[in-house]
């Protein structure tokens, strides 16, 4: 289990304090799938980014499996479990597919391939390509996630894996992801998508940086939906004539 415990947290933007998350509480299990959404800008890949370290908190704890993680760098979470993929993956130059997939896979004696060709990639296309800008966006980010499923990590995040992929790619990310996920893993999707909505167990709403509803998604995506469909039509500017018209 991960939980949150009383997070805030502040970024500094050009020399002032910026406040992204207040006094938040959330706990994942091992063995349940969550859908973090909501808004953007409402702080749903910080949450992410506090579980993983990237981000510091401002206050509060981070407890994984018992143990204050709070203090802990991006690598030693990654050695005890936890792992991220990021919704805009960073690019290597000169570093090939093969040598992510190694480090990844570190105590292992050699690449399953078998990542690569679930996501749609052939091996021996890719396995020398370099992670650098001569790889398209979709490409990049279905080796990010290959890489997450390679590291087997117990705690699985994975930002916005939709960014990015092509319609037939998606089809395939969902199946991945769903049939990837164990009995003594946590799986966290930050998405927008309906259908990754529609696979998990429970459904986070995040607005305003701390949780706004919680439960499983069958109680509460009618409610997202009917809250989404209250705002459109309180901010359509061109009259309720015309709101019946759109095609939202």
């Amino acid at each position: 289990m991960i939980s949150l415990e009383n997070i805030s947290l502040e970024l500094d933007v050009d020399e002032q304090k910026i406040p992204i998350l207040h006094d938040l509480n959330l706990q994942f299990e091992a063995g349940k799938m969550y859908a973090l959404t909501g808004p953007n800008g409402s702080g749903k890949s910080s949450v992410a980014r506090v579980v993983m370290g990237i981000y510091k908190q401002t206050t509060g704890r981070v407890i994984y499996n018992g143990q204050d993680v709070g203090e802990l760098g991006i690598t030693e979470r990654a050695r005890k479990g936890i792992g991220y993929a990021f919704q805009h993956p960073p690019r290597f130059k000169g570093m090939p597919v093969k040598d992510m997939l190694e480090i990844a896979m570190k105590h292992s004696d050699q690449v399953n391939c078998q990542v690569l060709r679930d996501l749609g990639l052939c091996p021996e296309d890719y396995l020398e390509r370099t992670l650098d800008n001569s790889l398209s966006g979709g490409e990049i980010k279905r080796i990010e996630i290959a890489t997450l499923l390679a590291q087997n990590p117990k705690v699985r995040i994975f930002d916005e894996p939709e960014a990015g992929i092509d319609l037939w790619s998606f089809e395939r990310l969902i199946d991945v992801i769903g049939n990837s996920h164990r009995e003594d893993t946590t799986t966290v999707v930050i998405s927008h998508q309906e259908k990754i909505l529609n696979m998990v167990d429970e459904i986070v709403l995040i607005q305003d940086g701390t949780v706004s509803m919680r439960g499983n998604r069958e109680e509460i995506w009618p409610q997202i939906k009917a809250s989404a469909e209250c705002a459109c039509r309180s901010n359509c500017r061109l009259g309720e004539e015309a709101y019946a018209e759109c095609p939202r």
